[in-house]
């Protein structure tokens, strides 16, 4: 995937960076004829890295607690 969760400008740049790779046509505003399952596809890959990154982090973290 192109979008990085940390790299993006915002969070919500990521979100719609996410749906322009999927393929969904998610825009600003109101989206309420987007499909549930095209809204989890998003919100999936978004949580997906952001869990990924935090889990990195407390690594990271346990490890320098430990020296």
């Amino acid at each position: 995937m192109k979008a990085e969760l940390l790299q993006s400008s915002s969070p919500d740049q990521t979100k719609y960076e996410v749906a322009e790779e999927q393929g969904i046509p998610l825009k600003k505003g109101n989206n309420g004829d987007l499909s549930t399952r095209d809204a989890g596809r998003i919100g999936g890959q978004i949580g997906g890295r952001m869990v990924k990154e935090l889990i990195r982090r407390a690594q990271q973290q346990m490890e320098q607690n430990q020296k």
